[in-house]
């Protein structure tokens, strides 16, 4: 629980309902003031995945866009962000502009009549990845086993339908999905996989059964280009051998995949 949830119980209800709909949202909490503002420190608010202010107040319309396009920044990252919304002519002296990013901090412009400076901290709050294991083989197994310890939400079971994005591209629920059938099913839990649109799908067997796989799917109505996208060998070549090592190397992968993604979304 973070300190916005503890001071406020409302606004803990209020997350608590995003977390057990596994929607990402952000906390926006203000820092800092000077001159005149409506808000002061402490002031809180719940964002929503697109930017939009669910519960709290943090002052009137002067910092609305400045908190939105953080908060958006905050969740494609994965990453804080805290934004100095001030007048222009102190963003001068401070030598900075808006839109600059300065030793952390984003610079907004202030243009409400009240001139004041308000600096507000944004923390998202994402769902945690989920992570579908198709299969009951030993890796299967392995990867269903270790991926928990690192924070992965892990299933067995396909969801019924692709995830859904808010407005600002930003996934209700990540999913990553590694068919480990070995020979029972393949088939058909590469086609299923495939149907959900993951952003990450993996086959666990070597290039060559996975060719003649492929050569199946295409024929009878899979898309070549989404059957491009299955990673197969799946994981990183780390040379493993057991299926502990493979486990690993496949969440060696994914977690690096994620990484990445998130980054480039921030850039």
């Amino acid at each position: 629980m973070t300190p916005a949830e503890i001071l406020d119980t409302d606004l803990a209800r209020a997350a608590q309902v995003l977390r057990d709909r596994q929607e990402p949202f952000a906390f926006a909490t203000i820092v800092r003031t000077a001159g005149a503002t409506a808000a002061k420190p402490g002031a809180k608010a719940l964002l929503g995945a697109d930017g939009t202010m669910l519960h709290g107040w943090l002052g009137g319309g002067c910092t609305r866009a400045a908190v939105r396009r953080a908060a958006l920044d905050a969740l494609r990252a994965g990453h804080p962000q805290l934004v100095s919304v001030a007048p222009e002519d102190l963003l001068h002296k401070q030598g900075v502009a808006a839109g600059q990013e300065v030793d952390g901090t984003h610079f907004a412009r202030n243009g409400c009549p009240s001139r004041g400076t308000v600096d507000i901290f944004i923390e998202p709050c994402l769902p945690i990845p989920g992570l579908v294991v198709i299969g009951a083989s030993p890796v299967a197994q392995a990867l269903s086993d270790l991926a928990p310890q690192f924070h992965w939400a892990v299933s067995t079971a396909l969801p019924v339908e692709p995830a859904p994005q808010n407005d600002a591209g930003v996934p209700s629920h990540p999913r990553f999905v590694v068919v480990a059938t070995q020979g029972q099913g393949d088939l058909d839990a590469l086609r299923s996989s495939l149907a959900i649109r993951p952003g990450y799908i993996a086959f666990v067997g070597s290039a060559r059964k996975f060719a003649v796989l492929a050569e199946k799917l295409i024929s009878t109505g899979t898309p070549a280009e989404d059957v491009a996208k299955v990673t197969s060998p799946a994981g990183l070549d780390l040379g493993a051998v057991t299926p502990e090592e493979i486990a690993l190397s496949i969440l060696a992968q994914i977690v690096q995949l994620r990484r990445k993604s998130m980054v480039q979304g921030h850039d």
